[in-house]
């Protein structure tokens, strides 16, 4: 009676659908009460920024009344809009920072 040989080379690959997670819009509201220069400084230090690009997006906000400020995965949106708003209260200023889905 013969044996019939199992290879056990056979390599098993699972099937893995993997999708980009869900982005998320940090955006910045306008207030009368925080100052430019916070705002500025937070872009930089939050988001990498260089100064120039901060004071536009800035800028941008103070006009527009509100602007998105970065487009991220919701976990890191969502700290990112944490760390802001505890500076921002820690300095005394009203800063409201919004996470939306992007559409």
């Amino acid at each position: 009676m013969a044996h019939a040989q199992i290879d056990s080379n056979i390599k098993i690959r699972p099937i893995v659908s993997i999708t980009e997670p869900p982005m998320y819009k940090v955006i910045y509201i306008n207030d009368e009460h925080t100052s430019l220069d916070f705002v500025v400084r937070s872009l930089e230090i939050h988001f990498k920024y260089s100064a120039e690009t901060a004071e536009n997006i800035a800028t941008g906000i103070h006009e527009a009344g509100s602007a998105v400020v970065a487009v991220l995965p919701y976990e890191i949106a969502e700290q990112k809009g944490i760390e802001v708003t505890i500076d921002a209260r820690s300095e005394g200023f009203p800063l409201q920072v919004k996470i939306e889905p992007e559409s």
